[in-house]
């Protein structure tokens, strides 16, 4: 599993100092862009090589509202993997309290047009040995 720290600021805020529904989306998405990069398989790389992901699908739950100055962790870990898309299910954590728990379905697109395409062999490979749980 894959995991960043995040900061909460002001502009992540309503008047009342919790953070913003939207926000926890941007969060969610740093996550997921990190680990890619942390594979060696970060946006741009990814672009290079004529793939792109789209976000496809969430499902959220928010279940404690995250504040002001908190300092979260934001996990990103690989549920499923498609030949044309990738399950991702993550978490956000204020220390051990479970604020936030997410699905999320991303799709692979070619760069050139945006159409759904399969992931390149060694990719799939790799994202499948990281899949958690049962490979079956």
């Amino acid at each position: 599993m894959f995991s960043i720290p995040i900061r909460v600021y002001w502009e992540d805020t309503d008047a009342g100092g919790v953070v913003y529904h939207a926000r926890y989306v941007a969060f969610l998405e740093r996550a997921r862009s990190d680990a890619l990069r942390d594979l060696g398989r970060g946006q741009q790389a990814l672009q290079q090589a004529g793939l792109v992901f789209a976000v496809h699908s969430m499902r959220l739950e928010f279940l404690r509202p995250a504040r002001l100055d908190d300092l979260l962790e934001v996990t990103a870990e690989v549920a499923r993997v498609g030949r044309a898309s990738v399950v991702f299910a993550q978490r956000i954590l204020r220390g051990e309290e479970l604020l936030l728990t997410a699905e999320v379905k991303v799709a692979a697109l070619r760069a050139a047009d945006f159409r759904p395409c399969p992931v390149e062999e060694s990719l799939y490979q790799e994202l499948k040995s990281l899949q958690a749980g049962p490979t079956a």
